[in-house]
Parts: structure tokens; C-alpha cells; sequence
């Protein structure tokens, strides 16, 4: 199977005393003590713990009962025995000190089983001021939002890209949310206060530990992920191994009506005059220019399809396809946990929206599918700034609503010492010169890299796919010095279990390509062509 479920060796129930437990604890070391149960060497197992007070120590905020704790009964530990090492005993103790305890309760909980608009709070796909909240918080409370993966699990773990290449993308993103938020008083943020959002924990859901990348250029074809902690790896593209950065891939407050026109009168724009006047267009393969509001896959949460305010509300709501001011799909691989994210309020309450959770990404996500997409959770916690936009954050355009978020990355990442880097400049693949355009200067150096790995044994779109999900960096390295931009990927040279380094005699690699049925199929000969947008033939 393509996902990693760990299966529960010693489970603990917290309502009863350590030896109450079906598996009864021990806090003494000695050989005589029996095992509790048994595991194979290789195999994913869970163990849970009590605290190392054994259930003694209480989430009442008072010292008292860490001031008379039992000294001697302290440390529970859990004992477990592999049978290929009769010898090896594997014991594990979990201790805390109640200096400051975290509370936390589900505000937006979600049932794989059913369908986004069949949750108990339904979910909705596109941005619109009236999309009623779901639920609300207060200020400097944690809480928890369950995610379903961007499709809507449309997509199964059966190894198969068949519903990769066949699905409907005007249904995507479902979205957590809304959810109000209220300071302690009960007086919602308003429209120009700043959201302090800060990530407090996040993973997948339990019992749906797997996860996917694919590509929808050409012919549709998709990756299946494994997930062993915090490892990734794929039984389609051997060899290689990488830790994940789990982040949201959307989070964003609510437009308020004026934006939202802003927002569909400039997009709308560029999908019907850009081909005349973006010379992008012809280099970049990009369909549609922009994703307009449209009534078709169309979920707004609570408001009912089929009524006059449904049809009002969809044929304006804004698609969650792009990053806009508002945060939304910004795909910053680095949002994981110990961030915050400082996003402008718009409408009273702010309506925080969430979603799209991402295993691991590379920067730029250039698969456009390209992150490893998952269910998950987030535990997130607010704060209300009031005031805070006009404060804080500078319009980049014509009104106030012209604002960026800002984001404070957390203090967890991968750790890399090597890496391999790929440059790229604005002169496409037919040799034509462009003027000091970073996007094409990046799809140069991805190409490149591209390129270079499949002298390894990959094929082309092996290494496409992982590039778009690995823990590579992307930067614009060049952009003053006429008329190239230059734009660079690296690519940490552990993940791959080869050398994969340039050098004076070459180590003859096979092909490392996994044939199975509609996985990695494509019509793609291995030519890069220059990539036209259909628009351009209008």
C-alpha cells in the first residue's frame, strides 16, 4: 500500500491508573519484568504514554500537586521486546514539567467518509464576504481546524492517475472555515485590524497518513507517497528520501465586497486581453490566464445551492486558485509549526479560511499539483491587532485594500549541508532574450535541473514531480543587471542515495523508472519545446 499506518502496540487510557492499563506501566528497571507486547524489526509501530508523574500532576494551574508528588513512583515507562533481538528491550519514558499548559479543542472537525458539502460544517471553495462562518474563537485560544485533502478526496490510494487526469478543477480547494474571531470581550476584529495567526501544531489525520503529487500538463500522471515519520519516499521514483516541512498551502481571511470587485475586474482583464499584450503568455504554458467565478463546482458552506442567494454569491465569489492580499493559496513551504501569519481583515470577524495541507513542497510548486497533498489538521491561535494594517502593512496599489500579508516562519526546517544549484536566465528554450523576467530565468534553471537528474536514471518527469515536492530552494539570485534575471534551484544532494554530483568518470546508473499501469504515463517524447498558452491563437 502507498500510506503508512502505524499500527498501536500500547495504547493508554488516561481515565485509569498506570497499573489499571490493559498493558500495565513500570517505574523500576529490572530483566524479570515481562514484556507487554512484541514487534517486527522494520515495522511502523505506536506507543503512547502517560506523563511521568503516571496521571499524578493536573491541568489546574496550581503547583500543589507537583510540590507533593510521590517521588517514588515517578516515571512510568512502557516495555516492549522485538523478537529478532531476544536481548533488546526498548523503553520509552515521556516527562513533563505543568509550567504552562495547552489547551486546545476542535472547532472544525471533518469525516473522510463523507463528502465537503455532507460535513457537519460544510466546506466552501471560493472567497466571498457572505459566506456565513462556521464557527468562531476568541482570542489567545488554541483550536483546532481538520482539513480534507484540495480535492475533496477525489483522489484514492490505489496507485492509480486515473483521477488524476479525469478530475474536475473547478471544485478545488475546499476550505475549512469560515471562522469568526472575537476578542475577549466578544468584539470581533474589524476591517483594518491585522489577524495574528500563529501555528501551534499540525500534521495528517490520523488514520490517513498518505499522501500524492501529480502534474496536469499534457497527459495527467501522478505520484503516491509514503509517509514514515517525518520521511517521505515513493515506490515510483526509487532512491530517493526527504524529510517534510508540513504546512497549510492556503490560509486567508474573507475580502469584503469592495476587494472581492477589485480581485474579478483585474483578473478578468488579463483572461480576456492578456494574450494581446503579456509576451509571458508565450512562453509560460498557463491555462486559463485566470480562473474567473463560475457557478459550475461551485460549494459556499452553509448557503444553500440551488436558492437566488446561492446563484448571486457564486457568480462573484473569487476562485482560491491564487495567493491574493488576503494570504489564500501562497504555498509557502516553510508555514509549519511555530509560525504566524499577519493577514488583513477585511469583514467584521475576519472569516479565517484554511486548507490544502501540504506534506512536503518544493519552492514554486512548478508541478502546479506539485506539493505532496494530504488530509490534516491545524492548532492554530489568534490574536486581534487592532488598527494594524494601516500600522503595519504599505498599499501596493491605488486604495488601502491594496495590502500583502506578512509571514514569520517558524524555527523548524530540514537541515541540509549540500546542495547541488541550477541556474537559469530570461532567455527561453527557442533562444529568445528576454527582459529581466524572473520566471522565465526560473523555468530555465528548473529545466535545467530537470535535464541534469535524468542522466541519473530518472526520467523526465520522475525528477518533475520530485522537484516539485522536495525540500529544494528557490531564489531569484539576479534581478538588476540588464537585460537577464537570474533565478537559482538547489537541490539538497542527501535526499538522493547516490552521488549525484558531476565527476571525471562517470558511474553508469540504470533506469530507475517504476512501470505500472497510469503512473507516469505520458505522451511527452522528452523534448522541451517552447510552451504556448491557448490563448495566444485567439
Amino acid at each position: 500500500m502507498a500510506h503508512y499506518v502505524a499500527k498501536v502496540v500500547v495504547p493508554i487510557d488516561l481515565k485509569k491508573k498506570p497499573w489499571e492499563q490493559k498493558h500495565p506501566l513500570h517505574n523500576r528497571w529490572h530483566p524479570d519484568i515481562p514484556v507487554v507486547a512484541e514487534v517486527k524489526d522494520g515495522e511502523v509501530f505506536r506507543v503512547e504514554m502517560v506523563d511521568f508523574s503516571g496521571g499524578g500532576i493536573t491541568s489546574d494551574y496550581s503547583a500543589e500537586d507537583v510540590k507533593h508528588a510521590d517521588q517514588s513512583i515517578v516515571s512510568f515507562y512502557l516495555h516492549l521486546l522485538p523478537p529478532h533481538f531476544p536481548f533488546f528491550q526498548l523503553l520509552l519514558q515521556h516527562k513533563a514539567v505543568p509550567i504552562i499548559f495547552l489547551n486546545h479543542f476542535s472547532m472544525v472537525s471533518v469525516d473522510l467518509k463523507k463528502k465537503p458539502w455532507e460535513q457537519a460544517l460544510p466546506l466552501h471553495n471560493r472567497w466571498h464576504p457572505e459566506i456565513p462562518p462556521v464557527a468562531h474563537v476568541k482570542v489567545s485560544e488554541v483550536f483546532r481546524v481538520e482539513m480534507v485533502d484540495w480535492t475533496g478526496s477525489v483522489i484514492k490510494d490505489d496507485d492509480s492517475a486515473a483521477d488524476v487526469k479525469f478530475i474536475d478543477l473547478s471544485t478545488v480547494h475546499y476550505l475549512s472555515g469560515p471562522i469568526r474571531v472575537v476578542d475577549k470581550n466578544e468584539t470581533p476584529a474589524m476591517p483594518g485590524d491585522l489577524l495574528a495567526v500563529e501555528i501551534c501544531n499540525l500534521g495528517p489525520l490520523p488514520g490517513d497518513e498518505w499522501g500524492y503529487t501529480a502534474t496536469f500538463d499534457r497527459e495527467n500522471g501522478g505520484g503516491y507517497l509514503v509517509f514514515e515519520g517525518i520521511y517521505a519516499y515513493s515506490p515510483h521514483i526509487p532512491g530517493v528520501r526527504f524529510p517534510g516541512l508540513t504546512h497549510p498551502g492556503i490560509i486567508g481571511t474573507a475580502p469584503s465586497m469592495e476587494l472581492l470587485n477589485i480581485w474579478n475586474e483585474r483578473e478578468r482583464e488579463v483572461e480576456e486581453n492578456g494574450h494581446k499584450s503579456l509576451k509571458l503568455c508565450e512562453v509560460l504554458h498557463s491555462r486559463p490566464l485566470a480562473n474567473l467565478p463560475s457557478t459550475k463546482g461551485c460549494h459556499l458552506g452553509k448557503i444553500k445551492k440551488g436558492t437566488a442567494e446561492w446563484e448571486k454569491i457564486a457568480k462573484e465569489a473569487a476562485r482560491t486558485i491564487p495567493g491574493r492580499g488576503n494570504g489564500g493559496n501562497c504555498d509557502i513551504k516553510n508555514l509549519s509549526r511555530g509560525s504566524k501569519i499577519y493577514l488583513p481583515v477585511f469583514v467584521e470577524g475576519a472569516n479565517l479560511s484554511t486548507g490544502d495541507m501540504h506534506f512536503s513542497q518544493g519552492d514554486g510548486e512548478f508541478s502546479f499539483c506539485g506539493a505532496i497533498e494530504m488530509s490534516g489538521f491545524l492548532e492554530l491561535k489568534c490574536e486581534i491587532i487592532r488598527g494594524g494594517m494601516k500600522e503595519y502593512l504599505t498599499p501596493m496599489g491605488p486604495t488601502p485594500l491594496h495590502v500583502n500579508p506578512i509571514f514569520e516562519i517558524g524555527p523548524v526546517e530540514p537541515r541540509f549541508s549540500e546542495w547541488l544549484v541550477f541556474e537559469g536566465i530570461s532567455v527561453d528554450e527557442s533562444g529568445r532574450q528576454h527582459f529581466l523576467d524572473a520566471s522565465v530565468a526560473y523555468k530555465c534553471a528548473v529545466l535545467n535541473a530537470i535535464d541534469y537528474l535524468s542522466k541519473f536514471g530518472y526520467s523526465k518527469e520522475q525528477v518533475y514531480l520530485l522537484l516539485s515536492c522536495c525540500p529544494c530552494e528557490g531564489r531569484i539570485s539576479g534581478i538588476v543587471d540588464a537585460p537577464n534575471a537570474v533565478a537559482t534551484l538547489a537541490i539538497p544532494t542527501a535526499i538522493f542515495d547516490q552521488d549525484i554530483r558531476p565527476k571525471a568518470k562517470k558511474v553508469p546508473i540504470g533506469p530507475r523508472l517504476v512501470r505500472k499501469p497510469d503512473v507516469l504515463r505520458c505522451s511527452y517524447d522528452g523534448n522541451l519545446p517552447t510552451t504556448k498558452n491557448p490563448a495566444t491563437s485567439m
